[in-house]
């Protein structure tokens, strides 16, 4: 009998570096920081943190020009990289230029911006490697998931397509062992991994979903995108895409979707459209998927739209994270995104952690003491509970929305087996 072979480590991203250069993101301000030095204090770092399965953390390399230009357009890249968007001196003093690319208003230069680029980029396509490679099946990377950047435009508090590059990376085939009945065709040892992303911040993944949205295209696509998100008038980002699929649409793409939910969506609404996420990728069968975990969902978030909590409740974002997990084929990223209550970021990336490593933490676990603990008053736990606002997702709301991915099936099924 065969010995049991140990479970490969959770990847997770991270160094001081990292934390410290994050930190200075100006819409989140030492969340890095705090996230980072909470998942440390909480010992999920250490080597005998869980039984089940252990974590390595791994030292982010800074991408390069070359890496970033997979996506990035080059005049962007000129202009962000420029060492002079990262002068102090220079900082405040936009440009028509810097308008042009989106440094402005919500994505303002900042010092340390070119640093910021290459240290976040790479640190996502490092995780990207670990899968890669098969040194793990499960990579971290909190300080990724920046869905709302352009190829040419920051947006939304984010200068870096991570996601994108990410997937980009992802796309590239991969060569298959060889067996017998591959001999007589070279072809079939080159396989072309299907890359499913899952978005579940607040607001859509209009650059992720715009990016590989291809409604004309005849090919099977390796690339599925499904956000899960606010809509509604004025609510950032605007976008064509950000409604429920219509089959009937001339511009449909069965690989681009979207479930916008209303005001006050609660556990038992995630619960309740759930079902949809595993008919996708029961159909899609990803060798990969990313999820993008944005937090800015969560009760207790400044946006203050939804009331959805930590964990343990059906429906709670805990429990989606646990079904990818232990549940959905093939290998796993997890990324961060938004989230402006960083004391509630800590909590929740570290609980996420710990469900990554097999043995989820309970929520009332008590803070330790570091240096971020007067931050978590007053529950000094790590639960981030439902809220309390009405929840205007009725049950026909939700009828309608099963019933636009009853056509979105049909139509995946066709291209897919076309």
């Amino acid at each position: 009998m065969d010995p049991i072979q140990p479970k490969k480590p959770v990847v997770y991203i991270g160094s001081q570096e990292l934390a410290k250069i994050s930190s200075l993101l100006p819409s989140n301000k030492k969340r890095s920081i705090i996230v980072h030095s909470l998942i440390s204090s909480l010992g999920l770092l250490t080597p005998d943190a869980s039984r089940t399965r252990h974590l390595r953390v791994v030292t982010p390399r800074k991408a390069t020009y070359k890496d970033l230009a997979v996506y990035h357009s080059r005049d962007y890249l000129d202009v962000v990289l420029d060492p002079s968007k990262s002068n102090d001196e220079e900082v405040g003093n936009t440009t028509s230029i810097d308008g042009e690319f989106g440094l402005e208003d919500d994505c303002p230069p900042f010092p340390g911006l070119a640093e910021y680029i290459q240290i976040v980029g790479g640190a996502t396509l490092t995780a990207v490697s670990a899968l890669q490679q098969d040194l793990t099946d499960t990579a971290i990377c909190w300080d990724g998931g920046r869905h709302h950047a352009r190829k040419a435009q920051a947006s939304g508090f984010c200068y870096v397509a991570d996601c994108i590059l990410a997937i980009l990376a992802l796309k590239r085939s991969i060569p298959r062992t060889p067996s017998h009945s591959d001999e007589t065709s070279p072809l079939a040892l080159i396989h072309k991994p299907r890359i499913m992303y899952l978005d579940l911040d607040l607001h859509f993944s209009d650059a992720v979903s715009e990016a590989f949205y291809s409604p004309k295209s005849s090919l099977t696509p390796q690339i599925l995108t499904l956000s899960i998100h606010h809509a509604s008038p004025g609510f950032f980002p605007v976008s064509e895409r950000n409604g429920l699929p219509d089959v009937r649409s001339e511009g449909f793409d069965p690989f681009t979707l979207s479930i916008p939910l209303l005001q006050g969506a609660s556990n038992a609404t995630y619960a309740k459209i759930w079902p949809i996420m595993e008919r996708v990728k029961d159909l899609f069968k990803p060798d990969y998927t990313v999820i993008q975990c944005g937090l800015d969902a969560l009760a207790g978030d400044p946006c203050s739209t939804f009331n959805w909590s930590l964990g343990e409740a059906e429906g709670s974002l805990g429990w989606c994270i646990e079904k990818v997990l232990k549940h959905w084929p093939g290998k796993k990223l997890l990324l961060g995104g938004g989230g402006y209550n960083s004391p509630n970021a800590g909590r929740a990336w570290a609980y996420l952690t710990s469900i990554a490593m097999e043995s989820p933490m309970s929520l009332g676990t008590e803070i330790p003491d570091h240096a971020g603990f007067p931050l978590y008053a007053p529950s000094f736990t790590l639960d981030v509970p439902a809220g309390n606002m009405s929840d205007h997702n009725t049950e026909e709301y939700l009828a309608s929305v099963k019933s636009s991915f009853d056509g979105v099936f049909a139509a995946l099924q066709n291209r897919l087996h076309a």
